[in-house]
């Protein structure tokens, strides 16, 4: 398995190009947001894909996890996958925008039911409501590999504050990620790497 990441758009939000031996690709959180990143995304896929056949994927359903969904769901004809429950959040984006202030038009792109598909991966779907309450992880235990969206930082875990958020629930999503091995490496959805081990001390 090999994993690129690149931080994208004016959040500063990775987003994930997880390649397995056959040459699929997994794209996580698709948050290109202008041509310079499109472009750097597209070239590396071709160059680490040659059957280009491809899965996109969001942790969550907010807008800067999404920039470029519109983009890509076009470049490879597939729809975003995500959990059910921020399925509307996405589809209401420009209510996202008007929050922050964005001047933008929202642009709809397809959204399929996470639940409804099968990734050719070997990851778990980990279902961690409290940022979003369709927050999702991805983990693959054979690799050690966890990629937390806005779950779970290097040093600190995503807000509760914004519509849907839910403190509670987060505090359980974190108590059930911290019960993984401690030498799991975590993929945030902003910042560095970290540990399942450095983070739950």
């Amino acid at each position: 398995m090999h994993i690129q990441t690149y931080t994208f758009g004016p959040f500063a939000t990775n987003t994930y190009i997880v390649t397995d031996e056959q040459g699929h690709v997994l794209l996580i959180d698709p948050a290109c947001s202008n041509e310079y990143e499109r472009q750097q995304l597209l070239n590396h896929i071709n160059r680490q894909s040659s059957n280009r056949s491809l899965t996109i994927l969001a942790t969550h359903g907010h807008l800067d996890h999404l920039w470029g969904a519109k983009w890509a769901t076009e470049q490879w004809g597939v729809p975003v996958l995500m959990h059910p429950d921020d399925i509307p959040m996405a589809q209401a984006m420009q209510q996202q925008y008007d929050l922050f202030g964005i001047r933008r038009q929202a642009e709809s792109f397809p959204i399929a039911d996470l639940k409804s598909e099968i990734l050719n991966h070997k990851f778990e779907i980990l279902n961690t409501p409290g940022h979003t309450p369709g927050s999702i992880c991805l983990y693959w235990p054979e690799e050690k590999v966890l990629f937390s969206g806005d779950t779970l930082f290097c040093m600190g875990y995503g807000r509760t504050d914004l519509p849907g958020g839910n403190m509670g629930q987060l505090i359980s999503s974190l108590e059930r990620l911290f019960d993984l091995p401690g030498d799991v490496k975590v993929y945030p959805g902003h910042g560095e790497s970290t540990t399942i081990g450095a983070e739950r001390r």
